[in-house]
């Protein structure tokens, strides 16, 4: 079975799935766009699915009968629509990060999936794919006894004037918080801020770098750093800390040269360079799940933890050094 998927949003990360589905996973096409901007829409149907159609809204995508699966990869604030819009649908449904643009939003959507009764949505935290977070979870659960402690780092080279102190959590922390609650299988209780003094290259709205501390229900604490403005490269940092050793993330394969009296390894600066592969990855176990109807992957809930461990973390930057606790509601057996 060839899965017909419609896009909705064709901006950057939209026309990137669009050409993985086209030209390079299998079992998948683009039979359908749509993006506020229709000439966004028409570009990429010029380029990459000449056979789509072009609607003018996503709502009307979702109801073509000519389309099996909803990618929303739009402005994050139309995917709560969007998203229930397949679920009303029956319809699986792959959304980029975030599910929504508040807890209650992602709320909204659990209730709707789980009133349902089947899993419709993939949200899309492709750490979970990388091959690199693969293998640490892997020696986690067996080589290193319990864990006690995990020490992370996010770092980017720069961010625009338009990035502010809260988007280091919304935008850039959330990836940390799914992938470290998936690879501990622990939830979160509470969150604390520390600021150290701000970097030269940071401005006015942004408070950069800052550390996000973060406790589990099993009593492991998370440091993770957060520093937008580092200069030199995009760099992915994780160690997981337990009672018998440590375990690292691995770098990302690159060749080493002696050069210039130097011993050098590069340093990726782009981070869709950094996770190419898992978005292959994740993109093509969504559409191995939407070929049954189903979904796969980081799941609707998740979404939800995400959003409510997110807004914590916020308000614990604005109570900096307090501590802020986190609190969840019973997972609906859907999820289980």
């Amino acid at each position: 079975m060839t899965v017909r998927i419609g896009v909705i949003g064709t901006g950057a990360i939209g026309r990137d799935h669009a050409r993985r589905i086209n030209q390079v996973l299998g079992g998948a096409e683009i039979v359908a766009l749509s993006d506020v901007n229709r000439a966004s829409a028409e570009a990429v149907k010029k380029d990459i699915a000449p056979e789509a159609m072009v609607f003018e809204t996503g709502e009307a995508l979702i109801a073509s009968p000519d389309v099996d699966a909803v990618l929303v990869t739009s402005w994050g604030a139309t995917h709560e629509q969007y998203v229930l819009a397949a679920i009303a649908a029956g319809k699986p449904c792959f959304c980029e990060k975030p599910l929504a643009t508040t807890a209650e939003g992602a709320r909204r959507i659990v209730e709707a999936e789980v009133t349902h009764g089947k899993r419709l949505v993939q949200v899309g935290f492709m750490r979970r794919y990388d091959a690199g977070y693969i293998a640490l979870k892997k020696v986690v659960g067996t080589s290193i006894g319990a864990p006690i402690m995990v020490h992370a780092a996010h770092r980017n080279p720069s961010v625009p004037e338009q990035y502010v102190t809260p988007m280091a959590i919304h935008d850039t922390m959330i990836h940390e918080i799914d992938v470290l609650r998936w690879l501990l299988d622990d939830d979160y209780v509470s969150a604390r801020v520390i600021f150290p003094r701000s970097a030269a290259r940071s401005h006015a709205k942004l408070r950069d770098p800052q550390i996000v501390i973060l406790e589990t229900a099993k009593g492991m604490v998370i440091d993770v750093e957060i520093f937008v403005n580092c200069h030199y490269g995009y760099d992915i940092r994780c160690e997981v800390v337990g009672e018998d050793g440590a375990a690292s993330l691995p770098e990302p394969m690159a060749v080493q040269m002696r050069l210039d009296a130097r011993l050098q390894n590069r340093i990726l600066t782009d981070w869709k360079d950094r996770f190419i592969e898992s978005y292959d990855v994740e993109l093509q176990d969504f559409i191995h799940a939407a070929a049954r109807g189903t979904a796969a992957g980081p799941n609707s809930w998740d979404g939800y933890v995400a959003a409510i461990t997110s807004d914590a973390c916020v308000a614990a930057q604005e109570k900096e050094g307090e501590i802020v606790p986190i609190n969840l509601p019973a997972r609906p057996a859907l999820y289980n």
